[in-house]
């Protein structure tokens, strides 16, 4: 089975492949295609998962023989290799023959990142880079490459499924369902990651517990944690020493999330606690995107020193990238450092693999995706991309019916998915007055002068909206 990875140069690909190298299981990937634009990206991170080849077989922890090398021979490897890797910058022969396309590009790079947060901050609004401004700027210029994209997949691999990570990846899953229809499946590690966190702090088994959970990708609300039958949410509400001990209860803290009656996903953050998220952002040494930056570009030059270990590097690079995650929330909360368990891999790269293997082994699993909504959420239409538990098997993904979502949810949802059906039509339309609709009408963008000036500051740094017009 081939898997693509478009963007397959990224700092995360490692992540993915360390998991398809534990899979020992019939049906698995034997192939793995990485597309990039960059060829030194790719030549960097295809080091790294030849050591982690390597490194699997020394172990023998299943997995011996060839390591990834390119070759292109036509013979499946067996039992105990590792699935084949091969690098390129054509669009055309990453897509043709695969079976699943991993889309995980980031149009602009980590400078495009940085921008958008820089010039939103300037403006006094929020610059990150799913949520608010910098989320609609990333949009506006990432839905036309996606959509691009998701046409060239129609074209060259019309049976092949696509799990979009690309951020904003609710926004950008929509756009690409519009040429994919259900075949593109949204994932995010945040949902998984939070009924993990819940579920411990309840002494539960997470891969026991049922998640009732619904909104849009990084604005969602976990209303329940069901353990053989029974919801237990009410339990931890109650108890709020149990309540804030993982980090969105010390973000949120024990007295707001006992009136939501509800454990908002950790970018809400941005919403409840807004002027303090700003301020703590515009007090920090660096944006978020300008720290990733300047780490990735460390990492990327250390890997072309033949003596260093590729993986080391890598490893080491992850580390200090995971424990500064949300840094400047969890400060502003006084919820102090990760938890060690957070720091742990199991996210995103676990749905991915669950994922393709519900798809195609018929592996029947439930998992919390980006899907269209079909009626499950009755105050969006079918069509409109959702995050909400899915059930799973060789036929895709189907949304489960799920209880109404509450006043305070309603709002910000509807309100939120008007704005990236703004963006849609702005991406594709090329109209000024559709994007700067679409920051005027962010709940995190207050003032139409000020969405005015967004879209002139964007425009001004990312040649790729200069195409806005009047």
């Amino acid at each position: 089975m081939k898997l693509t990875i478009l963007g397959g140069g990224g700092f995360r690909v490692p992540l993915v492949y360390g998991v398809l190298l534990r899979d020992r299981g019939e049906g698995r990937v034997t192939d793995v295609t990485l597309y990039d634009l960059d060829p030194g990206r790719l030549a960097a991170v295809r080091r790294v998962l030849t050591e982690q080849a390597d490194r699997t077989t020394a172990t023998g922890s299943g997995t011996t023989g060839s390591t990834p090398g390119g070759s292109s021979g036509p013979a499946a490897p067996g039992p105990a290799e590792a699935p084949r890797v091969t690098v390129t910058t054509d669009l055309d022969e990453a897509l043709r023959g695969a079976d699943f396309v991993f889309s995980a590009i980031r149009v602009g790079g980590l400078e495009g990142r940085a921008a958008d947060e820089r010039v939103a901050l300037a403006e006094g609004v929020l610059g990150q880079e799913t949520v608010g401004a910098g989320g609609i700027a990333y949009g506006l210029r990432t839905v036309p490459v996606a959509t691009g994209i998701a046409r060239r997949i129609a074209e060259l691999a019309p049976d092949a499924w696509v799990i979009n990570f690309t951020n904003p990846a609710g926004l950008v899953t929509e756009a690409m369902s519009r040429y994919l229809g259900d075949r593109v499946i949204g994932i995010c590690d945040s949902p998984v990651g939070l009924g993990r966190r819940v579920a411990r702090a309840l002494g539960a088994d997470p891969d026991r517990a049922w998640l009732d959970y619904a909104g849009l990708n990084h604005l969602g609300w976990l209303r329940g944690l069901r353990v053989a039958g029974r919801d237990e949410l009410p339990r931890l509400l109650a108890d709020t020493r149990a309540l804030t001990s993982f980090e969105e209860g010390k973000l949120f803290g024990a007295d707001w999330l006992r009136s939501l009656g509800a454990i908002p996903n950790e970018y809400l953050h941005y919403y409840y606690f807004q002027r303090e998220a700003v301020r703590a952002a515009q007090q920090a040494p660096q944006t978020r995107g300008a720290f990733l930056r300047d780490q990735q570009r460390r990492f990327y030059a250390r890997t072309e020193d033949a003596t260093t270990s590729a993986l080391d590097a890598w490893n080491s690079t992850r580390a200090e990238r995971e424990a500064t995650y949300m840094a400047e929330n969890r400060e502003t909360a006084g919820a102090g450092d990760r938890a060690a368990d957070d720091l742990e891999g199991g996210g995103y790269e676990q749905v991915a693999l669950a994922l393709m293997r519900a798809i195609a082994r018929n592996e029947r699993t439930t998992l919390i995706l980006n899907v269209r909504n079909r009626a499950t959420l009755g105050v969006l239409d079918d069509d409109a991309v959702v995050e909400v538990p899915c059930s799973v098997d060789a036929n895709g993904a189907h949304p489960v019916a799920v209880s109404p979502l509450p006043d305070h949810a309603t709002g910000l949802v509807t309100s939120v998915k008007a704005v990236e059906r703004a963006v849609l039509a702005a991406a594709g339309s090329g109209s000024r007055a559709l994007a700067v609709q679409a920051f005027a009408l962010h709940p995190l963008v207050d003032s139409v002068h000020i969405a005015r000036r967004l879209v002139d500051g964007y425009a001004a740094a990312h040649p790729a909206l200069a195409h806005l017009r009047h």
